[in-house]
């Protein structure tokens, strides 16, 4: 092999390795994820340069440069993959709004069984008020007065009450994603009964003339936590369908697979049900007026909307930008004797 010719040919790889390995050091933050990435391909084809230098120049003084170069290289690769704060941004800001996308078909049909539910819901109270009794347990019937949502509830305005709302929401949560070892059945009765519940209310609001005051009381906290409930039923949804449609895989390797993805999607819920409960421990209850409180939960439609465009643009991005830079061929990664 004419090791000229090769290290000629190299050089600016090792350059271009190097050089980034002096941003990583000096940047507190560490490297973009796009940098990370162009980062560990130029990592991977360095070692691959270094191990066929030292079949055919090991004592040569590049053999010796490359030998430092990776492995100041491969500390540096792994410190910044195991940075928690690292880590914990990439899975909010890329891979969990990717997860939802590639979940969505369950995510939607979790909100079609919301909504059937609500259908029948508000049918059943419409049509006979006192049904309101059989959805919902009678004491919590007979006290609901679409008269006094209106008024000032200051009791309500607490900590307190926006913790046991998160938790109350998040218990739900984990209850829909934990029916998906029910093969989904639990999952399916859950959005249904919530529907239900949903539908039920709205009717009575509307058979008093409420619907405008009643809806500004639900929206506020109520997109971003159905969008919770839906990810985390839809999280269940796929458990299921994995087990009765496995695929070419065996069906309990593909059921603990998707049991573990739907775990994330569960995870990736929790700080929107603290976001939910927070609205709804403090502003749904407030004397803000109804107008201020539709402009809240517009608000809160349009931010949902925004981070989960910009986390799938954001990760096609990165995919893209990986092979931005002088290409690394396969050939060089898989064939170290081609020169």
């Amino acid at each position: 092999m004419d090791i000229t010719r090769f290290i000629r040919e190299h050089k600016s790889q090792w350059t271009e390795l190097e050089e980034l390995l002096l941003q990583l050091n000096r940047r507190k933050r560490g490297l973009s994820a796009s940098h990370v990435n162009r980062f560990t391909k130029l990592y991977q084809a360095v070692s691959v340069h270094l191990a066929t230098l030292q079949t055919h120049s090991p004592a040569g003084e590049t053999t010796v440069y490359l030998n430092h170069l990776v492995s100041q290289a491969h500390n540096a690769l792994y410190r910044e993959s195991n940075r928690s704060g690292t880590q914990l941004k990439q899975f909010f800001l890329q891979y969990f709004p990717s997860l939802i996308q590639a979940r969505a078909a369950f995510i939607l049909f979790a909100l079609v069984l919301f909504l059937l539910g609500g259908l029948l819901g508000f049918l059943s109270v419409w049509h006979d008020p006192l049904n309101l009794s059989l959805i919902m347990p009678g004491a919590i019937a007979d006290n609901i007065d679409p008269s006094k949502t209106a008024n000032p509830r200051g009791d309500l305005h607490s900590p307190l009450v926006s913790t046991a709302i998160m938790t109350n929401n998040i218990r739900v949560a984990v209850l829909a994603f934990i029916s998906g070892v029910t093969l989904g059945i639990g999952t399916v009765y859950l959005m249904i009964s919530n529907g239900l519940l949903v539908g039920a209310l709205a009717a009575v609001f509307m058979h008093a003339g409420k619907s405008y005051v009643f809806w500004a009381y639900i929206l506020p906290h109520g997109i971003i936590e159905l969008t919770a409930i839906f990810i985390a039923g839809g999280a269940g949804l796929y458990m299921g369908y994995r087990f009765f449609v496995p695929g070419p895989y065996p069906r309990k390797l593909l059921f603990l697979e998707s049991a573990k993805e739907s775990a994330q999607l569960l995870i990736g819920t929790i700080p929107l049900f603290v976001i939910a409960g927070i609205i709804e421990g403090y502003i749904t209850p407030s004397t803000l007026s109804l107008e201020m409180k539709y402009l809240i939960a517009g608000v809160t439609l349009l931010l949902l909307a925004v981070y989960y465009a910009y986390g799938i643009r954001h990760r096609a991005n990165i995919r893209a930008n990986t092979f931005a830079g002088p290409p690394i061929s396969d050939r060089e990664l898989s064939n170290p004797n081609t020169h």
